[in-house]
């Protein structure tokens, strides 16, 4: 079974699930899983997890994503988009000074109504479902940011923008919101994702791609491994004697890792005293060890709640002095 990430590139027609349940016909594997969705008539990257990486789907999605848009004015659809069924018509009585104006106001955090063809739910109910059934409900504005927006070319009645943005930002939204606030309306005519975090459009894979790399043996070469994506956090290496502390997903003394015994900042990648990737840890400076954030090998982090002791796996005791100072002798 492989396991990693590979940056496939989304065509036109696909829904995200689609792309999943191609990948699992190619590789002949089941835990495969995709990163965010795009809707059908957008293309671009999609990262698709493989194996233990399908840990990471929650993690990618939570990245920051760059965007080509398409924005056509004078037009609103009740998807927001050019596949919908036209709302309203108006005329473009605008120049590109005021577009560029419009635009560019959106860049910084804004609150966001989400679009009623979208995933997200209402008393249990996804709302496109609600839409395709007739019923529009009140949607709560959601915080968004545009961390970079510009305009790329106008050719009115149409705008091409580039736009980078936080998660749970709709581009289509965006395209609506422009519109209206130019007073003329809008809705989004194409889009092409061309980054997500690390992952870009030029090193993206199309599913026909994937197959004759598969077929030719060297579809590996373009799996990304798990620690890689992880590369701006520094590298720990547990003391063989501690092995069996990250193997079972447990938290560890700084001392128990090579190096000095100073707590990082931030998370770290941690691998075994073989150089296996375990995962990601993050530093509790009210205990002073290191507990999992996200394991890709061996054992489950402990739940919520539950006080592990590092130097004895099987023991789920408050950790105490006592216990530091016989650790810190033992690893010393």
């Amino acid at each position: 079974m492989a396991d990693g990430i590979i940056n496939v590139y989304k065509e036109k027609g696909f829904t995200s699930h689609d792309v999943v349940a191609k990948m699992r016909g190619i590789l002949k594997q089941k835990k495969i899983g995709h990163t965010g969705t795009l809707d059908p008539m957008a293309e671009g990257v999609l990262p698709v997890c493989l194996g233990k990486a399908t840990k990471l789907c929650d993690m990618l999605t939570d990245k920051t994503k760059t965007y080509e848009a398409v924005l056509l004015l004078g037009r609103e659809t009740d998807t927001q988009d050019t596949t919908g069924e036209v709302l309203a018509e108006y005329p473009v009585n605008i120049d590109e000074a005021q577009v560029k104006e419009a635009v560019l106001s959106f860049f910084g955090h804004y609150d966001q109504i989400p679009p009623m063809y979208s995933a997200l739910k209402v008393d249990g109910k996804k709302l496109y479902e609600l839409a395709r059934a007739g019923i529009e409900v009140e949607r709560k504005a959601r915080p968004v940011e545009i961390l970079e927006i510009t305009v790329d070319r106008i050719q009115l009645p149409r705008v091409t923008m580039t736009v980078t943005c936080s998660k749970g930002t709709y581009i289509r939204t965006l395209c609506y919101d422009i519109g209206r606030k130019l007073g003329c309306g809008g809705c989004m005519e194409s889009l092409l994702r061309t980054q997500v975090s690390g992952f870009s459009l030029k090193d993206s894979l199309t599913l026909a791609q994937i197959e004759e790399l598969r077929d030719d043996g060297t579809l590996e070469n373009h799996i990304l491994a798990v620690d890689k994506v992880f590369s701006e956090y520094p590298a720990l290496k547990m003391k063989q004697d501690f092995d069996k502390l990250v193997h079972n997903g447990n938290p560890f003394y700084r001392n128990q890792a090579e190096g000095d015994s100073l707590l990082p900042d931030g998370p770290v990648r941690v691998y075994d005293s073989r150089n296996q990737f375990i995962g990601v840890y993050v530093p509790d400076r009210e205990k002073e060890l290191l507990k999992p954030q996200k394991v890709f090998l061996g054992g489950t982090p402990p739940l919520p709640g539950i006080p592990i002791c590092p130097e004895n796996t099987g023991r789920k005791e408050e950790l105490n002095h006592e216990i530091y100072n016989r650790n810190q002798r033992i690893s010393d």
